[in-house]
């Protein structure tokens, strides 16, 4: 008897799990179609004609191309569901299910993001690549700090070397920083690089940034070519040096549990298009940051002054103490992996 009663009730517990998937609630790749796809939420901050702004909208594209419709992505650019400061805790709630911060951003859960703020770090955009393919990175996807948050991280997005720009005067010796306010990203490192050239720096939301130099709030600010070209920051700056003398990159972030709720066959697709989408944003930040540069210079409301390997030597040696203050922090090795990187 109770042996009966125990196979009816192991009986009666297997059919709940099939009819649960498993236990698990998930649906099968049948489940959805061109009607009723998979949705992916992605959220982002900049410009639709920006390099991020044109790489998501090429991803969701192929998504849609390689699984029929089945699973749509849908992207929302220029901060129109979360700013800078909301959406990696939107992320981590599941409110977005995919997210292209500036990896500066990602400083709340690992201090060693911050290495995109060291100045003069990278050489080139060959040294920048050599580290997104390096293993120096992927210790970054894979940290515990990630995980514990429910976040995978998928992919590098460059968008470029940044570069100074002011409405007082151009920007070449330390001394001409003294006393100007600039708009910066938060972290500790960009204030510690601001101090170190004697200038004072703002936490304001890429989204704000142009009214904020429109009305004098900020003096300057610091991005690649393409971010100052596709937000006409050109209209409300009147200085601009090529200094390169930090980067401006992006990582791929998805919420973790919805991924792999994807079903398996589908999220194959899904990362086969992530991942054509990383060499196009790969290929397109060069291309599109050449011509912003190009255009700045012909629209001719901005002094534009091109500076020397000499001349950003003088300000990489003033800006010895951020690396004297944040080495222990993000640590030598994270530093040290990626000076090895250069050619």
């Amino acid at each position: 008897m109770k042996k009966w009663l125990l196979l009816t009730i192991i009986s009666a517990f297997a059919l709940v799990l099939a009819a649960c998937g498993g236990g698990s609630g998930a649906k099968s790749s049948e489940d959805y179609t061109k009607e009723n796809p998979f949705v992916i939420k992605f959220s982002h901050v900049t410009a639709i004609d920006s390099v991020k702004g044109k790489a998501a909208d090429y991803f969701a594209k192929l998504v849609d191309e390689k699984t029929e419709g089945r699973v749509k992505v849908e992207v929302y650019p220029s901060s129109q569901l979360y700013g800078d400061a909301d959406e990696l805790d939107a992320l981590m709630s599941g409110n977005v299910h995919m997210i292209a911060p500036s990896v500066t951003k990602m400083v709340k859960l690992d201090p060693r993001w911050q290495y995109v703020d060291m100045p003069f770090l990278f050489q080139d955009e060959e040294h920048v690549q050599a580290f997104f393919d390096s293993e120096v990175a992927q210790s970054l996807f894979n940290s515990e700090a990630l995980a514990s948050n429910d976040i995978m991280g998928k992919a590098f997005w460059p968008n470029g070397f940044k570069n100074f720009s002011s409405n007082k005067n151009p920007l070449v010796k330390p001394e001409d920083f003294a006393g100007q306010k600039f708009r910066a990203q938060a972290g500790k490192v960009l204030e510690a690089q601001f101090k170190a050239l004697n200038a004072g720096s703002a936490t304001i939301s890429f989204g704000e940034t142009y009214a904020a130099l429109q009305q004098g709030t900020v003096d300057g600010t610091e991005n690649p070519h393409n971010n100052f070209d596709t937000m006409k920051f050109y209209e409300v700056q009147k200085y601009y040096s090529t200094s390169a003398h930090g980067r401006l990159d992006y990582a791929i972030f998805v919420n973790k549990s919805y991924w792999e709720s994807i079903p398996e066959d589908l999220r194959t697709l899904v990362d086969e298009a992530l991942a054509e989408a990383t060499t196009y944003a790969q290929g397109l930040a060069a291309d599109e940051n050449a011509k912003s540069l190009e255009k700045i210079k012909s629209i001719g409301t901005v002094e534009v002054y091109e500076m020397s390997q000499e001349e950003r030597d003088v300000l990489k040696e003033a800006m010895q103490p951020v690396y004297d203050e944040f080495a222990d922090v993000i640590t030598q090795e994270l530093l040290d992996g990626i000076e090895a990187l250069k050619k």
